[in-house]
């Protein structure tokens, strides 16, 4: 009996990984047409002389409330130009970043083809890494000076749980969060739970989205948090359900699983070994399972409520 559950399992695992192949071929055979704007450049090459002609290329990046001797001023201002030399060094071209990019785009195409492909234009944005990724319709903004490495030195005094989110490698990671944040609906619930699946479907997307991407990455954790957290589940899991968390409607359970954070906090001494926004990886698990044990198509996932997905998943940990 043994062997032949084994002799099963390996034939559905070969079946899925068949399946998965046929469909990452014809996701690459998906035709787009990647632009990119190197606004940082042409910024950094600008003068007093030519900055009409930019700000007529690029109005939306030019609010009419500010002055041209504003903009002329930031220009020659130290911190900037220092900002334009640490891109410049560590992005001489986005050779790889765009690859990256194409590739996420070529199964956005395919999940959800009434989506258009924005135009991407990268800059600096004084180092504002709490909004590195902005998708606006037509238009992705992706501000270089926030992927500099968690090691820059223009890093100094950033927290080290906010620096290891400023990896180039993570860009389009943090794009297809900004594409899956305009897909999935915020919770109507003030639910622990439902804010966890709202989470979890983000992720789930994510993993969708890149499969070119590790877990880890695709959580913007490094490969020790990810593996804690894999090894944890069931703890995790337990401690939500003894503590009667899930449905509870206090906001400090979303600061303490859900937002980032050094570390998650369960009030217990393993605390600083613990990963921050666990929350979001149980809603990652619980949508996942969900998706596994019911034949639907990810639009209705993402347009299903928290209860049906938590049920209907009928979620167990890997222990």
């Amino acid at each position: 009996m043994l062997k032949k559950f084994l002799f099963y399992s390996l034939f559905v695992f070969l079946i899925s990984c068949a399946e998965d192949d046929k469909r990452e071929e014809e996701i690459a055979a998906i035709p787009v047409e990647l632009q990119v704007e190197r606004f940082d450049q042409r910024f950094a090459d600008a003068t007093a002389d030519s900055l009409s002609a930019l700000k007529k290329q690029f109005p939306f990046l030019f609010p009419r409330q500010y002055p041209d001797i504003m903009w002329v001023e930031k220009m020659e201002d130290t911190i900037q130009l220092e900002l334009n030399q640490a891109v410049a060094a560590e992005f001489p071209n986005l050779e790889q970043t765009e690859k990256e990019l194409e590739r996420l785009f070529q199964h956005i195409k395919y999940y959800f083809p009434q989506r258009k492909i924005p135009k991407v234009v990268t800059l600096t944005s004084d180092v504002d890494y709490r909004n590195q990724v902005v998708w606006a319709d037509s238009l992705m903004l992706v501000a270089l000076d926030t992927y500099l490495g968690m090691d820059h030195p223009l890093y100094i005094g950033v927290q080290d749980y906010i620096k290891k989110e400023m990896r180039k490698e993570l860009i389009a990671v943090d794009a297809a969060e900004a594409f899956a944040q305009t897909v999935v609906p915020r919770p109507s619930s003030r639910s622990f739970l439902a804010h966890m699946i709202y989470y979890g479907k983000i992720l789930y997307l994510k993993d969708l989205l890149l499969p070119f991407k590790t877990d880890a990455e695709k959580m913007t954790y490094l490969p020790e948090e990810w593996d804690w957290a894999e090894a944890n589940e069931d703890q995790i899991w337990r401690y939500f359900v003894e503590r009667e968390l899930l449905y509870s409607s206090d906001n400090d359970l979303q600061t303490r699983f859900l937002f980032p954070a050094p570390f998650s906090k369960f009030f217990l001494e393993l605390d600083a070994e613990a990963p921050p926004r666990l929350g979001q990886f149980m809603g990652w698990q619980i949508v996942e399972q969900y998706m596994e044990k019911n034949d639907v198509p990810v639009e209705e996932m993402i347009q299903a409520n928290a209860e049906t997905i938590f049920k209907q998943s009928k979620y167990k940990p890997t222990k």
